[in-house]
């Protein structure tokens, strides 16, 4: 399927490596012009350099808590690339390791989104784009006791993103959520876990109906999909990526 996207401009947050980095490389194989952003400056810089081949890309070291610096990025970035056709929201904070570090996820997780929505609405609106929050289906069941944080802004970032598909939505963007479930990302929390915990890893593979995790290109392709014109009717819309691992029946 032709997308469409040739030319197009695209903001991706939290993009150096694992499902953001998937992203990155899913938009640029359309001929997406790409900004990313990240907390680490090298690793940012190894990111361009790597992907430079692929097409364009620009980046900068970002702390997405930190509301100036992350909306400083967004105008330059779309000053720099010549517009914005699509701006995908993928920070998160993971989870809180204590009630002090909630705070802190609620602006890397929450406000990120909000206050980049807010720097790039007017541009991204002309030319009819598209916004993406990465949320996880954690955010619509119980993920253990260390996901509280994680799983409430989550749950936040979903609520909010979709129904923005009403408000910004009546300025011709369309507002989307992607929510993947367990997805293996090599160097990642479940590669952690299949080091450290066989036997919990092995369980839920197993718990899968096709018997094996998702990878970080199932849910990049998606993002990338939602990007194009293709999906030009897909609005409010959360798309769960997890290969049937939800026990849930959406209606």
């Amino acid at each position: 399927m032709e997308l469409g996207l040739s030319g197009k401009k695209a903001l991706v947050t939290g993009s150096t490596k694992g499902i953001g980095r998937a992203i990155v490389e899913s938009l640029m194989s359309e001929g997406v012009e790409v900004a990313i952003c990240a907390r680490n400056a090298e690793e940012v810089e190894k990111a361009i350099e790597d992907l430079s081949g692929n097409g364009r890309i620009i980046g900068a070291a970002v702390d997405a808590g930190d509301s100036d610096s992350l909306t400083a990025w967004v105008t330059t970035s779309i000053e720099e690339l010549g517009g914005i056709d699509a701006y995908v929201h993928n920070t998160s904070a993971k989870g809180a390791k204590s009630l002090d570090a909630w705070e802190n996820n609620f602006n890397v997780d929450l406000m990120a989104l909000l206050h980049a929505v807010e720097a790039a609405k007017e541009q991204l609106s002309a030319g009819g784009g598209s916004l993406v929050s990465i949320g996880t289906t954690a955010a619509a069941e119980h993920f253990g006791p260390g996901a509280g944080s994680y799983s409430a802004f989550k749950a936040a970032v979903t609520n909010w993103t979709l129904g923005q598909a009403q408000v910004l939505g009546k300025l011709g963007i369309r507002s989307n959520v992607v929510s993947p479930g367990p997805i293996f990302v090599d160097g990642g929390d479940w590669d952690s876990i299949k080091e450290r915990m066989p036997e919990f890893f092995e369980a839920t593979e197993a718990a899968h109906p096709g018997g094996v995790m998702g990878v970080v290109s199932d849910v990049a392709n998606i993002v990338t999909f939602l990007a194009s014109d293709k999906a030009s009717h897909i609005n409010g819309v959360n798309i769960t990526v997890d290969g049937g691992f939800s026990k849930r029946v959406d209606y």
